[in-house]
């Protein structure tokens, strides 16, 4: 369908941990819907949803994808995410696109895990107002109940029940809508058939729909009035105080059913049409003018300038790049010229399209509020803003998620590097979680993503979209070198064959710098013992030296040198000779100053369950880490340590662990310090060998 008003829309993000039966929902709604002819299923690849080959063999999301519906006039994207951590920050991303989201929760006690927390506190942040729909409830010991008191208390939702199940696990045959104070029973074909609530289930669908007035009331005082002065609200005023609530977030209205049966999901329709809003009824965004940097809000006004902004992008080798957008004011039309904010260039917008799965439809324009997308622009990536070039604001980024695991990359043919590289280069520009970066020490190529699970995918779809086989490794530590002590020494080149020498004589001294000092050359020399032209020959012989060093062959770093004397010939010093001779100056002293490795050290804030923080503190210590403390967040834990690097390359699957999956942290460096004494010996060995392995 055409939209012709942004009142029209709805973008709904299906959002939940892995595993809660978000996309077999999303797949169901599409067939409810009549938008499809029977419902999809990852497991036989005919999913809508997860169509890429990775999600069918895996039989998980790894990615959002993107469909819409009509219903009652009104037009539905359904935005279903991925709900495994290492695909998370994919969700987290484009529920900047959605108007409204739906949290799919499973009917069991303590079935909620840290990714629904995770996207709960994300809806959170962003003011995205929701709905629940507690799935499954075919199967074995479903319990609706259960499912109510984790979202109130481990959530902290005003969860609202507005439908009560009829049944459970083998006896679900449908559902009890509390506004309407009816029953509608599951048939054969999918139809919800209107019957009178079973007397068994009357008092507490009466006691349920008490409840459900006492909360919708308390949004609206009018209604809290009338229902203090009537005692009852109607089905219409009870629709208008819930979609109030669930617009200002006060409420969460809790549906249920069952997505295998087709039970309960065009009453979920029905839900996010009148309890969710549309773009227009939602606060306006709030951007900066590009050229004052003063704040300024864009309504969801068709009739306002145009501005988007490009929440994901999808890179196919044969396709090419297709950049995925919310309009956030305005409209667009196909074929038109709009300004990347962020670069400061103009793209050509050419044909647009509404996503149906991994299918396209080219529409001939889109208006504020709608998610869309567009292929082929040259410079935008996702985290852009496009706008009107005479008016171009500029909205917020997608934020950084720090990598918490780097293999080393190396493909299995020869020659294939930089081919790796470009690929490699192209899926970072898909997926902002993945890093790719050449490592100037090791020359590895390092790839850097959110889990081990993330980068595996990331070398399958290397070899699919790209021919290219790789091997993972872990990646080298960055050790490096420096001293501890003073010393100083003479290096000298004194080469005669016959015809012109070679000569060179240099006296330095070399110091330790305070830890980060990097390299300081002091040039001391006096009355013309070694020429002036010849001093920075001696300052680069050096800085070569450095890039080696004597313990097991690492950079050398904070250390200052004084070249103070010296000698030189009117005939055979050249600028070679005084390089050369810097260097084995350094190298003489180096060898009596006492020189040390140094690791790198990691800041750490690692998030786990209360019940899990000693394991984790006991598994950090024995990582040579030191704790510098720990506070509580929510229903969590945030330990802030220091760990050796070299301890923590593959921590992602340990913490995963010890915490039965609801650990998570963030990484980055933090300093350098000295390795010690009784791990050197392994680590030079270790150097020693790939040494003569490579030569």
């Amino acid at each position: 369908m055409a939209v012709e008003d942004v009142s029209q829309i709805r973008n709904v993000g299906i959002i939940g941990q892995g595993g809660g039966g978000k996309t077999a929902l999303s797949d169901t709604i599409v067939f409810a819907a009549g938008a499809a002819t029977r419902i999809g299923h990852t497991a036989d690849g005919s999913s809508l949803f997860d169509f890429e080959p990775e999600e069918v063999r895996r039989q998980i999301s790894l990615s959002t994808a993107f469909h819409h519906v009509p219903w009652k006039k009104q037009e539905v994207t359904i935005i279903d995410t991925p709900g495994y951590a290492n695909f998370l920050p994919d969700a987290l991303n484009c529920m900047r696109a959605c108007t409204g989201a739906v949290l799919v929760l499973e009917p069991a006690a303590g079935s909620i895990k840290v990714e629904a927390e995770r996207v709960w506190a994300r809806a959170n942040e962003l003011g995205l107002p929701r709905i629940a729909f507690v799935t499954k409830m075919d199967r074995e010991n479903a319990n609706f109940d259960a499912a109510l008191r984790d979202l109130s208390e481990i959530l902290q939702a005003k969860a609202v029940p507005v439908q009560l199940p009829i049944g459970a696990a083998e006896t679900f045959r449908g559902v009890i809508d509390l506004i309407g104070m009816r029953a509608l029973i599951g048939q054969a074909d999918g139809s919800m058939k209107e019957e009178p609530i079973p007397a068994d289930l009357q008092a507490d669908a009466q006691a349920a729909r008490e409840k459900l007035m006492e909360n919708a009331a308390e949004v609206n005082d009018d209604l809290l009035e009338k229902y203090l002065e009537n005692g009852s609200l109607t089905g219409e005023e009870l629709t208008a105080a819930l979609h109030e609530g669930v617009r200002s977030c006060k409420l969460t209205p809790v549906l249920c059913g069952s997505a295998a049966k087709n039970i309960g999901v065009g009453l979920l329709l029905d839900a996010i049409v009148d309890m969710l809003p549309s773009p227009a009824e939602l606060p306006p965004v709030v951007a900066k003018d590009h050229k004052t940097k003063e704040p300024v809000e864009r309504a969801a006004d068709s009739a306002a300038p145009f501005s988007a902004f490009v929440f994901k992008t999808i890179i196919d080798p044969f396709a090419g790049k297709l950049s995925i957008f919310r309009v956030l004011s305005g409209q667009l039309a196909a074929d038109s010229t709009v300004l990347n904010v962020n670069r400061d260039t103009k793209e050509r917008m050419g044909h647009i399209f509404k996503l149906e799965g991994k299918k396209q439809q080219a529409v001939p324009r889109v208006v504020a509020g709608e998610v869309a997308a567009v292929s082929k622009l040259k410079d935008t990536l996702a985290g852009d803003t496009l706008a009107d070039e005479k008016t171009p604001v500029l909205y917020d980024p997608l934020p950084e998620y720090p990598p918490a695991i780097s293999f080393a990359v190396s493909p299995k043919s020869r020659g294939d590097e930089e081919k790796a590289s470009q690929a490699l280069h192209k899926m970072a520009d898909e997926d902002p979680t993945l890093k790719m970066e050449r490592d100037p020490q090791s020359k590895e190529i390092i790839l850097s993503g959110v889990g081990q699970l993330h980068i595996e995918v990331t070398v399958e779809r290397l070899k699919r979209k790209y021919g290219l086989e790789v091997e993972l490794k872990s990646p080298k530590v960055p050790y490096k070198e420096t001293i501890k002590g003073s010393a100083q020494a003479q290096g000298k080149l004194k080469k005669q064959s016959g015809g012109r020498g070679q000569y060179g004589d240099t006296w330095i001294k070399i110091e330790p710098l305070p830890r980060g000092g990097g390299f300081e050359f002091v040039d001391e020399i006096v009355g013309g013992v070694i020429p002036r032209q010849y001093i920075p020959a001696v300052e680069k012989g050096i800085r070569e030296a450095m890039t080696e060093g004597v313990v097991a062959g690492y950079e050398m770093v904070d250390v200052r040198v004084r070249l103070y004397d010296g000698s030189y010939h009117d005939v055979d010093s050249s600028e070679m000779a005084f390089k050369i001779a810097g260097s084995l100056g350094f190298k003489n002293a180096v060898a009596n100053a006492r020189p040390i490795l140094l690791e790198p050290i990691m800041n750490m804030e690692i998030s786990v369950p209360d019940e899990c923080m000693g394991d984790v503190i006991g598994d950090v210590n024995s990582r040579r880490g030191k704790v510098l403390g720990v506070e509580p967040k929510g229903h969590s834990q945030v330990i802030r340590a220091h760990i050796p690097l070299a301890e923590v390359l593959r921590y992602a699957p340990d913490l995963r662990s010890m915490t039965s999956g609801r650990g998570d942290f963030t990484m980055g460096f933090s300093h350098y310090e000295e390795v010690p004494a009784h791990l050197v010996d392994k680590i030079v060995k270790e150097a020693e060998a790939r040494k003569a392995a490579h030569s």
